[in-house]
């Protein structure tokens, strides 16, 4: 099956995550978001790419509820989300982040286990949950007691995506994750997330500058700039893309391959 036969687009029904027509400005005016519109499918990874300052991040946090829409509404599991107790609609949701969050003092065994404790979960629940996922992810029982100091970034990340699925959020929420790694650590790791997220099914939204990561990776793929929407693709029709965003975004990734290839 090719990357763009993944998904269609969202029917309102069977939508996880939905932006209608939000804007989002800061005090003083400024736009940071415009009229968008989007949404995520249960099982779907929506990949939000564009450069520093089209709006990517701030989209993730208004679903999130770290940040309120100006205008519009952001639902969640078809509820608006100021319907959502904050705290419940922030457990509902895993979060991966490039640095990985890490708890420096934590031991890896009580990081992944954090919200499964903030739960309530019975210590024996808890300890199988984290040697599940660490198998999970690929990472040896025996570094449940290290501390992220001791691990590779690849495996900080490792660690950083098992936290986030610990408690069994239906949502992951992902900004930038693997863009700290070396190329060869990321393309690996890249590889084994798909592979995870074929077997889990999770909604996704994921934030990247980089096209590559989200050819790979996306099953749709949202095209932001100055918080606006430019283009929803899946990575077989942005590739036959003729809006000028998506075809410069294209050109520079095939100079990329011409010059590695060089």
């Amino acid at each position: 099956m090719s990357a763009a036969s993944r998904r269609p687009s969202p029917s309102a029904s069977d939508a996880v995550i939905s932006l209608r027509n939000v804007s989002y400005r800061l005090p003083g005016g400024r736009v940071l978001l415009e009229g968008l519109t989007l949404e995520a499918a249960r099982g779907e990874t929506l990949v939000l790419l564009g450069r520093s300052g089209s709006g990517k991040t701030t989209t993730m946090r208004l679903v999130n509820r770290l940040l309120e829409p100006s205008a519009g509404e952001v639902l969640v599991e078809g509820r608006a989300t100021p319907e959502w107790d904050a705290i419940q609609l922030r457990r509902h949701i895993g979060y991966v982040i490039q640095e990985t969050g890490l708890f420096p003092h934590f031991t890896i065994e009580r990081n992944i286990a954090l919200v499964p404790s903030l739960e309530g979960w019975p210590p024996e629940r808890i300890r199988e949950r984290v040697a599940e996922l660490m198998e999970l992810v690929g990472l040896p029982a025996e570094m449940a007691s290290r501390y992220p100091r001791q691990l590779s970034g690849g495996q900080r990340q490792r660690v950083g995506v098992a936290r986030a699925l610990a408690a069994d959020p239906p949502i992951l929420l992902m900004d930038e994750p693997f863009g700290a790694l070396d190329p060869i650590t990321r393309a690996d790791i890249q590889r084994e997330f798909r592979a995870l997220q074929k077997r889990l099914a999770k909604t996704i939204l994921f934030v990247t500058h980089d096209l590559r990561e989200a050819l790979v990776l996306g099953d749709r793929i949202a095209l932001l700039e100055g918080g606006r929407l430019m283009g929803l693709y899946t990575p077989a029709e942005f590739q036959r893309a003729d809006e000028p965003l998506a075809a410069a975004y294209l050109a520079a990734f095939r100079a990329g391959d011409a010059t590695g290839a060089g």
